[in-house]
């Protein structure tokens, strides 16, 4: 299989060769060309390993440099030279062999955004809801690796058992959308708006249910929790959505304003009924009137990869390919939403195209290595990403297999590694809503 890895070596090392690649194509073991632009990757530096960039700040390679990431996010400390300077195959072997040895003992999660160089490795691979369910559902298991980002792992700790540990290989695996919204910043919020409206609706539901994406700290889960509300994910959004509204006049949705928006205005909920709060102006930036009025009043939060996608892609995708259906992910702007034929949540996607016809053609917009990998997955298709430059989730990129190696190396050494831990304190409050999703059900 041609992982993104090998895709993004290729298109870096003929920026190189020949001062960047002309809107064209490379094709590598047969595959269906991948377009590529002036730059073929986002970012060239993906290419190095992450050890070299995990001791700085930023979110690494192929970030948004818009993106500021919190001076408290977790830094990972120097990974060992044993592992640094291992070849493939000697990570291969160590990781299968301490596998083999851990047995059931201990579960790898992986993300459907992960790497294919991790995604290898899992015991189950699946999106955020599913990674959740799937961490409630092993008590057997005595230590979880989650090879996904931190927030993620918050959400592990939290439905797992105390007896359990949770492990993320690297630290600076991190979610810039998670970090657009802080604690403080919403509680700031909450507490503006329970002056401007008051705790409770004239028909005496809450006047306000705070609604959080499963792209969220542990923090921000337990405010919900504690304030009556609950967590989604683009799986049940809308199921969610529905909840909140049968218990309160209106919902504020954290962090992602994309999700929240596209999710509630395929309930009928119009723009005028959806105030951006932008948490570092005065009412987010609104009148008392607006707020009086909203639905859904919608963080100013967004996921970068998600962001990227355009519809001028989608009209480039239908003419060039007559025929072609185009599905996205809801993190996608509303414009991008509605041009595409159909959106959902990874594993959304990913059963749309299970289901398809041999000779279907897709235009997905989501991260480059589930397109990837759904492409290698199913040739009878024709599977391409609407972006045409190869650039995966700059987080999810810092799982490395030498971090999984030493990861489960230190485990059969009966040490504990990275261990995320949430304190109970918050890991109660947390529990409840994240407890309220998985009981919400369509």
């Amino acid at each position: 299989m041609t992982s993104v890895q090998e895709l993004i070596r290729t298109a870096a090392s003929a920026e190189k060769t020949i001062g960047g690649i002309s809107p064209g194509s490379i094709t590598l073991e047969g595959r269906k060309p991948i377009a590529l632009k002036s730059t073929g990757t986002c970012d060239v530096d993906l290419t190095v390993a992450p050890w070299e960039v995990d001791e700085k700040p930023g979110y690494g390679p192929g970030a948004n440099t818009q993106d500021e990431i919190p001076q408290t996010a977790p830094r990972q400390g120097p990974l060992p030279e044993r592992y640094r300077n291992a070849t493939d195959e000697e990570l291969d072997r160590w990781i299968r062999d301490a596998k083999a040895t851990l047995g059931d003992r201990v579960s790898i999660l992986g993300h459907f955004y992960q790497r294919d160089e991790i995604v290898q490795y899992a015991d189950f691979i699946g999106d955020s809801f599913m990674l959740a369910q799937a961490a409630k559902d092993r008590p057997e298991a005595e230590s979880f690796v989650f090879c996904g980002v931190h927030f993620m792992a918050e959400t592990c700790d939290v439905l797992s058992t105390p007896e359990q540990s949770v492990i993320l290989p690297n630290l600076a695996a991190g979610c810039s959308m998670a970090d657009m919204a802080t604690i403080d910043q919403v509680e700031a919020c909450w507490e503006a708006l329970m002056g401007t409206l008051g705790e409770t609706a004239a028909d005496g539901r809450q006047s306000v249910i705070p609604v959080t994406y499963m792209n969220s700290s542990a923090a921000i889960k337990a405010f919900c929790g504690r304030n009556g509300g609950i967590v989604c994910t683009s799986s049940n959004a809308h199921t969610v959505l529905e909840w909140a509204f049968e218990r309160g006049q209106r919902v504020v949705f954290f962090p992602d304003q994309h999700l929240g928006r596209n999710t509630a205005k395929a309930m009928g909920i119009t723009e005028d009924e959806m105030p951006l709060w932008r948490p570092h102006l005065p009412l987010g930036g609104n009148t008392a009137k607006q707020l009086s009025d909203a639905k859904v009043i919608l963080w100013n939060g967004f996921c970068s990869v998600h962001k990227r996608f355009t519809v001028a892609q989608i009209d480039k995708a239908r003419a060039e390919y007559p025929g072609v259906r185009v599905i996205v992910h809801p993190e996608c702007p509303a414009p991008v939403v509605e041009a595409a034929d159909g959106s959902g949540s990874t594993d959304y996607i990913r059963k749309q195209i299970e289901a398809a016809a041999p000779g279907t053609i897709f235009a997905v917009g989501t991260e480059i290595n589930l397109v990837n990998r759904l492409q290698q997955q199913h040739p009878d298709l024709t599977i391409f990403c609407l972006d045409p430059v190869i650039c995966p989730c700059s987080t999810m990129y810092r799982i490395h297999p030498a971090y999984l190696a030493w990861t489960l190396e230190a485990l059969v050494r009966g040490e504990t590694p990275n261990q995320i831990r949430v304190d109970e304190s918050v890991a109660h409050d947390s529990r409840v809503a994240l407890e309220r999703m998985l009981a919400a059900r369509p």
